[in-house]
C-alpha cells in the first residue's frame, strides 16, 4: 500500500509508464520530472508494457515461499494442544519447545479465540448476551471477603505483623477477625450494581438484602422482573423464594458447576477486589469499609465501562442521570 511520502501514487506511475513507453521519453529525463530513481522508472515502465494500467497497482509484499515457517505438523502439534487442554502461549512452548511468540503467531493465524473467551467446562467460545431493557434481569452473588485488623493485615504489615495485629484490635471497630460478605445486585442490562457488607450469607440475610436492592432499584425507577443467582443455601430456601413471589420477581438459578451464566456479578465481585478491597493498603477494615460507597458511587457514575462501549451504568438508566435517551 502506498505510503503518504510515496513520490508516485497508481496516476502517477501511470504518466511516468506512458511517458517513457507511449511518448518514448529517455529513463533519465521521466525519473527526473518525475523525481525517482531511473531504475524505479524502468519497473514501472516494464509493468506497463506487460500488464497496461492494471500493472501499476501495488502488490503484495508477501513472499512466494517461506522456508522458516513452522512445519504444519508442528501447527497441528499446537492447535491440538490449544483445543484439548486450553493452554496458552507460554505453556504450549514449554511443552514443545518452541518460543512463545511462535505459538501465538500460529494461534493468531488459525484464528484460536482467547482463552478468557472461552467456556472452561466446553472449550467454546462464550456466548455473550444481554438483556434489552434495566431490571429485566439482575444477578445476585455473595462474595466472602476477610477483615482486616488494626494496624493492617498481612498486605500492608507483613505476614509476622499483621498476624499480631488481629489480636490487638480496638473495642468498637470493624471486626478483625473473620468475614465480611458483600451481596451484590447487579443488573444485567446497565450493570447498575448496589452491594451491602453484611455479617453473613444466611437464608434471611439474603432475603432482606433483595428486599433492600428492591427498593434500591425501584428508586431508580427500575423494576425488577427476574433474579438470577448461584446454588448457595441462601439462595435455595423458602425464605428466598417467599420474597421473590412477595415482591412479583421471578427467581432463576444456574445450572450446578456453571458459575459463567452469572459471569457480569462474578466479573463485578473481580472489579470490587481489584479497584477497592485490594487497592491501597488499608490501616483497619473500618477504613477499607468507610472507602467503599464512595467507590460504588463511581462505579456506577463516573468509572466508563468497556461492555457499555465507554458508558457509565447510570447512564442506561433511566432517570438515574437525567438522561432519557
Amino acid at each position: 500500500m502506498t505510503h503518504r511520502n510515496a513520490p508516485l501514487t497508481e496516476t502517477g506511475r501511470l504518466r511516468l509508464a506512458r511517458c517513457v513507453v507511449e511518448q518514448g521519453w529517455p529513463l533519465r529525463r521521466a525519473a527526473e520530472r518525475f523525481q525517482v530513481s531511473p531504475a524505479t522508472a524502468a519497473r514501472w515502465a516494464t509493468r506497463y508494457r506487460q500488464l497496461g494500467a492494471a500493472g501499476m497497482a501495488d502488490r503484495s509484499s508477501r513472499p512466494h515461499c517461506s522456508p522458516n515457517r513452522t512445519p504444519v505438523r508442528t501447527e497441528r502439534r499446537i492447535i491440538g494442544l490449544r483445543v484439548t487442554r486450553r493452554l496458552g502461549p507460554a505453556r504450549i512452548a514449554w511443552r514443545l519447545g518452541l518460543p512463545p511468540s511462535t505459538v501465538h503467531a500460529v494461534l493468531v493465524r488459525y484464528g484460536c479465540p482467547r482463552l478468557a473467551h472461552l467456556d472452561r467446562a466446553t472449550g467454546r467460545p462464550v456466548r455473550r448476551y444481554e438483556r434489552d431493557r434495566p431490571g429485566e434481569l439482575i444477578h445476585v452473588d455473595v462474595k466472602k471477603l476477610g477483615n482486616i485488623p488494626d494496624g493492617g493485615g498481612h498486605r500492608a504489615a507483613g505476614r509476622a505483623q499483621g498476624n499480631r495485629n488481629r489480636h490487638r484490635t480496638s473495642p468498637g471497630s470493624a471486626p478483625a477477625e473473620g468475614y465480611g460478605y458483600l451481596h451484590t445486585a447487579l443488573d444485567d442490562h446497565s450493570r447498575l450494581a448496589y452491594t451491602e457488607i453484611l455479617p453473613n450469607e444466611r437464608k434471611d440475610t439474603a432475603a432482606a438484602f433483595l428486599a433492600r436492592a428492591h427498593a434500591w432499584y425501584a428508586a431508580a425507577g427500575i423494576t425488577i422482573d427476574r433474579v438470577i443467582s448461584d446454588n448457595g443455601a441462601c439462595y435455595r430456601s423458602r425464605d428466598w423464594t417467599a420474597t421473590c413471589h412477595g415482591l412479583g420477581i421471578t427467581p432463576k438459578r444456574t445450572r450446578p458447576y456453571r458459575p459463567q451464566t452469572n459471569g457480569k456479578a462474578e466479573r463485578f465481585n473481580r472489579t470490587l477486589l481489584d479497584e477497592w478491597a485490594y487497592a491501597r493498603p488499608y490501616q483497619s477494615e473500618t477504613q477499607r469499609r468507610a472507602a467503599f460507597d464512595t467507590w460504588l458511587h463511581t462505579y456506577n457514575h463516573h468509572r466508563p465501562h468497556t461492555g457499555l462501549g465507554g458508558l457509565v451504568p447510570a447512564a442506561r438508566v433511566h432517570k438515574v442521570t437525567g438522561n432519557y435517551n
